[in-house]
């Protein structure tokens, strides 16, 4: 279950008491509140009022990814890096939905030290989340991105570079 006050926000708490309530069912394991999953729980989905609320949680979830991630980037790589995120949703080594991948254990930082809670997203970050969302990708496909002049991580200078925006190089 959920522990804590509810807040209004799809947070790791939300999304852990999702999966575990979807576990507990025998429901597809995503974190989604889709149609099967909102049933379960006695509730009713309709049409485009769920497609519409599902963009709108995605939209969120992204633009503070965007904005812990990008913040004083280029606009091209505030898209890019929510093109990442998508990227790694449709890629089979990934988790499948926004969610998923953004909640990976150590994938992101502003995750892992908790600023993804506390952030303003501002209107450039949310900009950038619905055009990464609408199929813009200036990585042509990427599904990671670094700072050089902050990564620790050996691994990540391996993967090959596709392009670098403002201080993210971009690799697959």
């Amino acid at each position: 279950g959920y522990l804590g006050s509810a807040d209004g926000i799809y947070g790791i708490k939300t999304y852990n008491a999702v999966v575990a309530f979807q576990k507990k069912n025998g429901l597809r394991v995503d974190g989604i509140v889709g149609k099967k999953t909102a049933a379960a729980l006695g509730i009713t989905l309709e049409g485009s009022v769920s497609a519409a609320a599902y963009n709108e949680s995605e939209t969120y979830m992204l633009a503070r990814l965007v904005h812990g991630e990008a913040r004083g980037e280029p606009y091209t790589g505030q898209v890019a890096v929510g093109a990442v995120i998508l990227n790694r949703v449709r890629h089979p080594a990934f988790p499948n939905t926004v969610a998923g991948v953004l909640f990976q254990p150590g994938a992101f930082s502003p995750v892992s030290d908790g600023q993804f809670y506390r952030v303003t997203i501002t209107d450039s970050a949310r900009k950038a989340a619905q055009d990464a969302l609408n199929g813009w990708d200036p990585t042509g496909g990427a599904i990671y991105f670094y700072n050089p002049a902050k990564s620790t991580s050996q691994w990540i200078f391996s993967r090959p570079v596709v392009l670098t925006i403002g201080e993210h190089v971009f690799a697959k």
